[in-house]
């Protein structure tokens, strides 16, 4: 029985052609992304603002009535609600900033989530109450804080391994793949606007993970190359480690998007965001390893024996070219 091969073993696919192209669209994308979150900012959850989340399904009607919940909600005197649909078109989450009062009187969180359920339930006999979240405005900062700095130290901890593990000039490839792919989620949630939560940060963590495992694969195969084809053109051998990878990268990705989309499309709601995060960070690290970190190389005038003491290179001169060139 002959296995299935998504790519065949020979593939000669010129990626580095387009690696100006790919590179100015990806740095316009990390500005526009930026620019993004400046502008419209993230829709941040009750994990980083702090507040009353109330969860409301309205069982008898298609729809929720938004407008409708914002006139009532708004005229209790707490301040603007931010309401959204979450899941169905009939559900929705409805986020409160805390009282004034609440840190003298942490009563009177539970006072306004009580008087605004009251309302909802006397204003719309259908609605059923799924769910209250409370949280107090300074753990909110503290999470944010802690989520900020994981994302950080988890960036330089990767580039500072792969600096070790092979050189410097790697670890720049890998930092800016990462800056790339964390950038662009960002910006997702900012032009979409859902809601931006701890599962979130859990979720740009693995995707940190994903990106590095990738682009080791691939550098790991440009370092055994290196050594091979000593005068090799770089580029050359650049599109040849990624054709070597190119297997196991579309296998590793397309079964990752496979269980990610069917996440999204049937998995619970509360995971909704983890999930359209994760499946996006996938796509853009697997584009990440091939189009920012590979060409990085080039730029940073790596070559066949940069790596290679002089006398090394002059004793054991290695191979002159490619696979396609070896008899």
């Amino acid at each position: 029985m002959r296995l299935l091969k998504l790519v065949p073993d020979d593939t000669n696919i010129g990626f580095l052609k387009w690696r100006n192209i790919a590179m100015a669209f990806s740095i316009l994308t990390i500005i526009a992304s930026i620019a993004l979150v400046g502008a419209r900012g993230l829709n941040f959850g009750v994990d980083f603002i702090g507040g009353q989340m109330i969860q409301a399904t309205f069982t008898e009607t298609e729809t929720a009535p938004i407008p409708e919940l914002r006139e009532s909600i708004g005229g209790l005197g707490y301040g603007e609600a931010t309401i959204q649909r979450f899941g169905d078109a009939n559900e929705v989450s409805i986020r409160m900033r805390l009282p004034t009062e609440a840190e003298a009187r942490p009563e009177a969180a539970s006072e306004m989530t009580a008087k605004i359920v009251s309302t909802l339930k006397a204003d719309h006999p259908d609605v059923r109450i799924d769910g209250v979240e409370s949280v107090s405005g300074k753990v909110s900062e503290e999470l944010f804080e802690t989520g900020a700095y994981s994302l950080l130290f988890a960036m330089i901890a990767i580039s500072i391994y792969i600096w070790i593990r092979f050189e410097w000039q790697f670890g720049v490839g890998a930092l800016f793949a990462l800056v790339h792919d964390v950038a662009l989620t960002f910006g997702l949630f900012a032009l979409t606007q859902m809601e931006f939560n701890l599962n979130i940060v859990a979720a740009l963590l693995t995707i940190i993970g994903y990106s590095l495992n990738d682009t080791i694969v691939v550098f790991d195969r440009i370092r055994e190359n290196l050594k091979k084809y000593r005068k090799m053109d770089i580029i050359a051998l650049l599109d040849l480690s990624v054709n070597e990878t190119l297997a196991r990268t579309v296998m590793t990705s397309l079964t990752m998007l496979i269980a990610l989309g069917a996440l999204i499309l049937w998995g619970p709601d509360v995971i909704f965001g983890f999930s359209v995060a994760m499946f996006f960070g996938v796509f853009v690290g697997t584009y990440s390893s091939v189009y920012m970190a590979a060409p990085i190389l080039i730029w940073l005038k790596v070559g066949p024996d940069t790596f290679v003491p002089a006398d090394s290179a002059d004793e054991k001169p290695g191979q002159t070219g490619g696979p396609e060139q070896i008899g």
